[in-house]
């Protein structure tokens, strides 16, 4: 039976599994007006739980650290990217996409990390990011382009794993001043769109306008469940929790919304799985290897 730390993390990776039920009821609505709303009541939503746990000095030393500022607000950027594509690509048809991206998305990770962190990778980890671009090439060669939604959307996600590296505060802080840095602009397209007729008050009726609001909610519960988890949980049991996210998106967009899944998607798909096989084989191997020394220094 999982401990509750686990959970919490297994809660995380079920709520964003099964957010594009919750975008697709939104569909109607531009995408851009959704990811400018999601900005804006997220901020609003984390701002409110910093108040009740009266969280303003922590605020207040990110505005006098510079550097710390610096990166929330380029996370900020990151998380943008990753938010605006990852709900175009739910609402135009393109959910078996973003689902390979999560799934891509530790390959992604492995291959910045060699660039900008100069980390070293095993022979195996070096394969599974080899077996993986295999798998990239061939999808290229048959559609004959590249799959831009789900390199955008994991590529943005892994560059905004990279920049929280660095960071040292908290969930509810780090959140709050990665939508800070985006509110003003989402506040203006919000406006604009609203003033053209083309914002959420044309499109949703009676109850389903409720769903803006709770676009926070959904966006900083499971944040908040991860941050809280994951202190207690041994990162490769939620390394292999994650692949529950991807999983039920693609099950969901092949089964519920009649996505269709092609021979290519079937090919590109067993390359991103082998890779990631071996990347888990790699890490499992990793670990052993430095228990063994522990144990060998004890």
């Amino acid at each position: 039976m999982l401990k509750k730390g686990p959970l919490y993390v297994l809660a995380c990776y079920i709520i964003w599994g099964v957010l594009p039920v919750y975008w697709k009821a939104l569909a109607s609505v531009d995408s851009l007006y959704i990811l400018a709303a999601r900005i804006v009541w997220s901020l609003i939503f984390v701002g409110v739980i910093l108040l009740m746990r009266r969280r303003g000095a922590a605020v207040r030393a990110v505005l006098s650290d510079r550097k710390e500022l610096c990166r929330l607000m380029l996370a900020g950027v990151a998380v943008c990217v990753n938010w605006g594509s990852y709900i175009w690509a739910v609402n135009s048809g393109h959910g078996v996409d973003a689902s390979l991206a999560y799934y891509m998305n530790p390959i992604l990770t492995i291959f910045l990390a060699t660039l900008v962190f100069r980390e070293k990778l095993t022979k195996l980890q070096w394969l599974s990011v080899a077996v993986t671009f295999t798998g990239l090439v061939t999808a290229v060669i048959r559609y004959r382009q590249i799959p831009w939604a789900a390199l955008i959307i994991g590529g943005s996600f892994a560059i905004y794993g990279a920049i929280k590296k660095g960071v040292r505060s908290n969930a509810d802080i780090s959140l709050f001043f990665e939508t800070l840095t985006l509110a003003p602009a989402a506040l203006v397209v919000m406006t604009v769109m609203e003033l053209k007729g083309v914002g959420a008050l044309g499109a949703l009726e009676g109850a389903r306008l409720v769903l803006l609001p709770t676009v926070g909610i959904v966006t900083t519960v499971p944040l908040l469940f991860y941050a809280v988890g994951i202190r207690v949980t041994p990162m490769s049991l939620a390394g292999i929790m994650m692949y529950i996210n991807p999983t039920l998106q693609l099950l969901i967009s092949v089964l519920l919304y009649h996505e269709e899944f092609t021979t290519t998607h079937a090919i590109l798909f067993v390359f991103v799985w082998s890779g990631l096989a071996l990347y888990l084989a790699a890490d499992w191997l990793t670990g052993r290897e430095q228990r063994k020394e522990k144990a060998v220094c004890e």
